[in-house]
């Protein structure tokens, strides 16, 4: 072996060395993940066996996944692919990257719900179908419909269920939110609706404002324009005593609780995500 051989090693610390100076998030994680994605290498292996060769094919596909991450490409938008709760989903330019803080809607409706439970669950704003999957891979007697208005974005969540093998228990419908589904049909109803007031989208990361959907970042003027036009039919099509849960911005608890209650919802709150921001405003349906 040469000098000049680049293993797993030295193309980890390479590629982190030029994502930190960059001044990248989490250079070390981002380029562990390019690696892996390159080589083919799992993460034990690069640990146990560091001064493996790469082949010129993998230091060049290396180097493409690099460019791409230094233009501020998310690593989930080059890898076409992002892990979210306990799933790997396919993303791609039609859906939202899930987040993190989105899984604290499915921890909730999971602490609510037995292993063997059947219900019926809605995913209002479906997207790449990372909150309904994740509902359903842990809850094999659940059935679910995921909603969106992109026909695009519906392709991958039905992509995503195929590959998860959850097809046979999620349906997908091309609306608006609930436009068009049967009163008094769920148990419970999930959504995370674009939530970002216009005026604050051009300042945005790159990463986010670049590479995520429009129509899934942008909620009007004021951020709330998606939770006018949702919260009402939450409501509707919701059973005698289901639940809703819908994730806000980090500002907008007080006015979505309001809009919640004038819709007839009853113990109306808000929950805190992991770094302390309000993340799910969570109601009840009753009905006398």
């Amino acid at each position: 072996m040469t000098e000049t051989t680049t293993t797993l090693v030295t193309a980890w610390k390479s590629a982190q060395a030029r994502l930190k100076a960059a001044g990248l998030d989490s250079p070390a994680i981002d380029a562990r993940l390019l690696l892996e994605a390159a080589t083919g290498a799992s993460r034990t292996e690069i640990v146990t066996d560091p001064y493996r060769p790469l082949t010129a094919d993998q230091v060049a596909t290396l180097e493409d996944y690099l460019s791409k991450r230094l233009k501020r490409m998310p690593v989930s938008r080059i890898l076409g692919r992002k892990g979210f709760w306990k799933l790997m989903l396919n993303i791609n330019s039609h859906v939202l990257s899930p987040r993190p803080e989105t899984e604290c809607l499915v921890d909730l409706i999971l602490k609510r719900t037995e292993e063997g439970q059947s219900f019926q669950v809605a995913d209002l704003g479906v997207g790449s179908g990372a909150i309904l999957l994740s509902i359903l891979a842990e809850r094999p007697a659940a059935r679910g419909l995921g909603t969106d208005i992109s026909e695009e974005a519906l392709a991958v969540a039905r992509e995503n269920a195929a590959n998860l093998g959850l097809a046979g228990r999620a349906a997908f419908l091309r609306t608006s939110w609930a436009v068009g589904m049967a009163d008094d049909s769920f148990d419970f109803v999930a959504s995370n609706p674009p939530y970002i007031r216009s005026e604050v989208i051009p300042t945005l990361d790159p990463e986010v404002k670049e590479h995520d959907p429009i129509l899934a970042l942008d909620g009007g003027p004021d951020g709330l324009q998606a939770y006018i036009e949702l919260i009402p039919d939450v409501f509707r099509v919701l059973k005698k005593d289901g639940m809703a849960y819908i994730e806000i911005g980090f500002d907008q608890s007080e006015a979505v609780e309001k809009l919640m209650k004038e819709a007839g919802f009853i113990n109306v709150h808000t929950l805190l995500d992991l770094s302390t921001n309000p993340r799910i405003v969570i109601g009840q349906k009753f009905v006398l």
